[in-house]
């Protein structure tokens, strides 16, 4: 039987982790709909690692013989200032998420549940990744400024990377 104060407490993370991709996707959607073909496929494969994240998460409960909830989630935003405000908004999200997981860190030490705090280590590396990589993006944007030229060459070269680096994600 999983402790009632970690399945809680990872239920809730599950819905953070559904929210993000919700929110990625409505990110990619708005890059795509404003000719940023590279940013809208970064964001949709972010879209799906985030949905991986819930997933893996999702069969961690179910197989500790506790009960995933599938959760709603609220609508993101429709759009969005420019593409800097973007992955400030991305960067500020993660930020969000890595304290969320050091909660969830925390209550699992508390609870002395060392086999879902080892589960979550995973979660804390991913975070130290996503991260670094927003903080590189917008390190990059804040050189280019609002130089349209930059921002082509960006959004160009973040569709080669996005292609570079779409390899399968391992099973669930």
């Amino acid at each position: 039987m999983m402790n009632p104060r970690v399945e809680a407490a990872l239920n809730e993370q599950i819905k953070k982790e559904a929210s993000s991709s919700q929110y990625y996707l409505a990110m990619a959607s708005w890059a795509e709909n404003n000719g940023l073909n590279g940013t809208s496929k970064f964001m949709y494969l972010h879209t799906d690692e985030e949905r991986f994240h819930m997933l893996k998460m999702i069969k961690f409960v179910n197989e500790r013989g506790g009960t995933a909830i599938v959760p709603s989630v609220d609508q993101p935003p429709l759009s969005f200032d420019n593409l800097r405000s973007v992955f400030e908004l991305l960067l500020a999200h993660e930020l969000t998420v890595t304290a969320s997981i050091n909660n969830l860190v925390d209550i699992c030490l508390q609870e002395k549940d060392y086999t879902t705090h080892n589960f979550v280590q995973w979660y804390v590396a991913e975070q130290l990744e996503e991260e670094a990589l927003a903080r590189s993006i917008l390190d990059k944007l804040k050189l280019i400024g609002n130089e349209s030229g930059g921002l082509y060459l960006f959004d160009r070269d973040l569709e080669q990377i996005t292609a570079q680096n779409n390899a399968p994600q391992p099973k669930v």
